[in-house]
C-alpha cells in the first residue's frame, strides 16, 4: 500500500504524492533527466551522488529492471521522482518492477506529482536541496531540514563513490593496451568500451599517487565520470597535474572537468545542469552535431584556459564547453558520456582516438 509523501523544496515550494520504492526519508539536490528510457542506468550512474533525480517522462518502469544494465553495484542517488509507476512491466529481461526495485535498494522515492511543474521550478530557480518523506509530513519541519542541508558546492562526493582499493577488470591476455583507469565514480559501460578496443584495464582509487600510476607504467590513463563539486577533489588535480606530458590521457564528464583544473582551467555550476540521452553537441573539428548523453551540473570556463588547450565540443543549447584538447600533452576529454548508457552512440568514436593517441606514443 502506498502511503502519502511530501516532496518540500528549498524555496518552499511542496508537492504532495505517493510513496515509491522505500520508506523513510531522503535530501538532496534536486534535478531532472530528459531521458525517455535508460531509468536503470541513469539510477546506478555513481555520478548522480547525493542528488534526488526528476525523470521529466511520465512513464517510467514500463520494460522493468533488470540484472544486466546496472551501471554500478548499487544505486548512489539520493532519491528518485516519477509522474507515474508502470506496476506491471512487459519485457523478456524483466525480474522486477521499478518499484521493487527502489524498494530492495533501500532508495526512497515519490510518485503521482506534476512532474512538468516541477521541472519548469528547477529550470526557472536553479538547482537546489529537495526533501521527500513519508515519515514526518509537517511542512515547517521539513522546510527547516532542508534548508540546513549541505551543498553540492564544494563536496568531494568522488572520494564517497570511488573503489577502495585498486582492481583489474577482466584481464585479457590478448589486449594490447595497459590502462590505469582513476575511479571518480566509473560506470561499467565504460569500461567496456576500453576492453571492447583491445584495452586491459586496472581500476585505481581517486585519491591513486602520482607514484602508484608510474610504477603500473600504464599505456594510457583514464579519467572518470564522478558527482560532486570537481574543485573539491584537490589531490586528484595534482596527480594528473603530474601526469600531464608523461601518459595519453583522456577524460570523460568529472574526469574531464579535473583535467582542466590541472591544465590550470576553472570550473563553475551550472544553473540546473544537463542530464538526459538527447543533447546536441558540435564537434568543432568535423563541423557534424553530435546527439550524446549528459549528466553533470558544472561546466569548464572558456576564460579560463591557457592558448594551448583547444575546445573541440560546444553544446547546441547553451554553447558551454563539451570537449577539450592539447596536442603537444597527448590529451583530450569530453563532458558528455560517449560510452552512451542510456544513449545514442554517435560518440563512441572517442575511445578509437584514445587508442590511437597511445599508439602513436607507443610507436614515437
Amino acid at each position: 500500500m502506498k502511503k502519502k509523501t511530501k516532496l518540500v523544496l528549498e524555496n518552499g515550494m511542496i508537492f504532495s504524492g505517493n510513496s515509491l520504492g522505500a520508506l523513510g526519508e531522503t535530501i538532496g539536490e534536486i534535478c531532472f533527466n530528459t531521458g525517455m528510457t535508460g531509468y536503470q542506468e541513469i539510477l546506478t550512474d555513481p555520478s548522480y551522488c547525493g542528488q534526488i533525480i526528476t525523470m521529466t517522462y511520465p512513464h517510467i518502469g514500463n520494460y522493468g529492471t533488470n540484472d544486466d544494465d546496472d551501471e554500478s553495484n548499487n544505486i548512489h542517488a539520493s532519491g528518485f521522482i516519477i509522474k507515474e509507476e508502470t506496476l506491471y512491466p512487459s519485457n523478456y529481461k524483466s525480474i522486477q518492477s521499478i518499484g521493487e526495485y527502489l524498494k530492495a535498494k533501500k532508495i526512497i522515492g515519490i510518485q503521482n506529482i506534476d512532474t512538468r511543474m516541477l521541472t519548469r521550478i528547477i529550470r526557472n530557480e536553479g538547482a537546489m536541496n529537495a526533501i521527500i518523506s513519508n515519515k514526518d509530513l509537517n511542512k515547517k519541519t521539513l522546510l527547516k531540514k532542508v534548508q540546513s542541508a549541505p551543498k553540492i558546492n564544494g563536496a568531494d562526493l568522488a572520494k564517497v563513490v570511488t573503489t577502495k582499493q585498486s582492481y583489474d577488470w577482466a584481464k585479457n591476455e590478448t589486449n594490447y593496451f595497459k590502462i590505469a583507469a582513476i575511479d571518480f565514480g566509473i560506470k561499467n559501460n565504460i569500461i567496456k568500451q576500453l576492453v571492447e578496443n583491445k584495452c586491459n584495464v586496472k581500476i585505481f582509487p581517486a585519491n591513486v599517487s602520482y607514484q602508484e600510476i608510474i610504477k603500473y607504467d600504464p599505456d594510457g590513463v583514464f579519467l572518470s565520470n564522478g558527482p560532486g563539486d570537481p574543485s573539491a577533489v584537490n589531490y586528484a588535480i595534482k596527480t594528473v597535474k603530474k601526469l600531464i606530458g608523461i601518459k595519453p590521457i583522456f577524460g570523460i564528464c568529472l574526469g574531464h572537468q579535473i583535467l582542466a583544473l590541472a591544465l590550470g582551467g576553472k570550473t563553475y555550476k551550472l544553473k540546473f545542469g544537463h542530464r538526459g540521452c538527447n543533447h546536441p553537441v558540435k564537434n568543432l573539428q568535423t563541423n557534424k552535431t553530435e546527439i550524446t548523453s549528459q549528466n553533470h551540473g558544472f561546466s569548464v570556463d572558456p576564460q579560463s584556459l591557457n592558448d594551448n588547450i583547444e575546445i573541440t565540443h560546444i553544446s547546441l543549447n547553451d554553447n558551454t564547453i563539451e570537449g577539450l584538447r592539447c596536442k603537444e600533452k597527448q590529451l583530450f576529454s569530453v563532458q558528455f558520456h560517449p560510452e552512451s548508457s542510456p544513449g545514442p552512440h554517435d560518440s563512441r568514436y572517442l575511445f578509437n582516438q584514445f587508442i590511437k593517441m597511445m599508439t602513436k606514443k607507443i610507436h614515437a
